[in-house]
């Protein structure tokens, strides 16, 4: 039976990319060694790191505009802490959407004055917050863009003076954006890239070197610009996938086509939830997510019948997160809109057969 996997990370990945990735453990580019064998200085790889870097600045149209591209490990966890090491040297402004801005601003408070400037905690972060104002003496305005465990996504970005920075890890190369408002942009792989084990970090290079604290060489982003993303051993197989992902995404028509397709899987999707009596929507309406959508039963009672009408139908990870509960599908850029059509059709049978 085929799965249709909605999980929300790590996600899942274009079967023609995975195909390409198994050739690639068994003998990549006809040398007659794994991937994960080779030297990550040889000739190979460097060509491997060298493309991925360039097609994630292509996609997001920042090529040639002072920006760079780094891959890097520890994901968006590490990026909480490089980001203030970095650039924070006396306050900063966080906007807490969830868990992921809660645990950046955890880390930021080891090296300065943070100011959270609007939080959506006192709804569960079912929203984004719209009003609030930015002071001009930040060092930088940290925001996240998807909300991966609440279903929210912005879908407009303040215009400021300070540096702005932005973690895309759920919805990175989803959506046309102006992509040259934010000065650093950070994703971990797993959630719509690649698989666990490679961060993408994108940075605009005029806005380091400012602070005045000594940075550890591992830590500092200086070092891995310098080293082409090469100071330490990079992770060869998740940068090496995550780089077939982005040639997979160019070669369907980039960003601008795959979000034509996102719109449709959401759109099927929540206008399921809006009209099928057995469902309610997590997030305010006006900030749901095109990438991980938020739902629950109106009956409870009716939950191990519609998990077990998911897992006849193969339906797998619409499991909600812990802390929130109820459902959460993830319809990331390489699932397809026939998955989404299972799912709903579950849904709708669902109420055919209680409602």
């Amino acid at each position: 039976m085929k799965k249709h996997n909605f999980y929300a990370g790590p996600c899942i990945l274009p079967q023609e990319v995975l195909l390409k990735a198994s050739e690639a453990v068994q003998d990549f580019n006809g040398l007659g060694l794994s991937l994960i064998e080779i030297s990550h200085r040889s000739t190979d790889f460097v060509a491997v790191m060298d493309k991925a870097q360039s097609l994630a600045l292509e996609l997001l149209g920042l090529k040639e505009k002072g920006y760079t591209a780094l891959f890097l490990q520890g994901g968006a966890s590490l990026q909480f802490l490089m980001v203030a090491y970095n650039l924070l040297e006396r306050k900063a402004g966080y906007l807490n959407t969830g868990t992921w801005s809660e645990k950046a601003i955890k880390e930021a408070k080891i090296f300065g004055e943070i100011e959270e400037l609007a939080s959506s905690k006192d709804k569960g972060f079912n929203y984004i917050p719209k009003m609030y104002g930015i002071p001009t003496d930040l060092d930088y305005l940290h925001i996240t863009s998807n909300n991966t465990i609440y279903g929210t996504q912005m879908n407009s970005f303040p215009k400021t003076k300070v540096p702005l920075v932005c973690d895309m890890s759920s919805d990175i190369f989803s959506r046309e954006l102006n992509y040259s408002q934010f000065d650093l942009i950070y994703a971990g792989a797993q959630k719509n890239m690649g698989p666990a084990g490679a961060t993408l970090v994108i940075v605009k290079e005029d806005i380091l070197g400012k602070v005045s604290r000594v940075i550890p060489s591992m830590l500092n982003y200086k070092v891995h610009i310098s080293k082409d993303s090469m100071f330490n051993t990079p992770s060869v197989f998740a940068t090496y996938v995550s780089m077939l992902t982005m040639q997979w995404l160019k070669d369907l028509g980039g960003v601008k086509a795959i979000e034509e397709i996102n719109d449709k899987k959401a759109q099927l999707l929540y206008s399921e939830i809006d009209l099928n009596p057995m469902f309610k929507g997590y997030a305010a309406k006006e900030d749901r997510s095109k990438m991980n959508v938020t739902f629950n039963l109106t009956d409870e009672k009716l939950q191990s019948t519609f998990d077990k009408m998911c897992a006849d139908a193969g339906v797998v990870g619409i499991k909600g997160h812990r802390s929130v509960g109820g459902y959460r599908a993830s319809i990331y850029n390489a699932l397809s809109l026939d998955s989404v059509g299972v799912l709903v059709d579950v849904m709708s049978d669902l109420e055919q057969s209680k409602g």
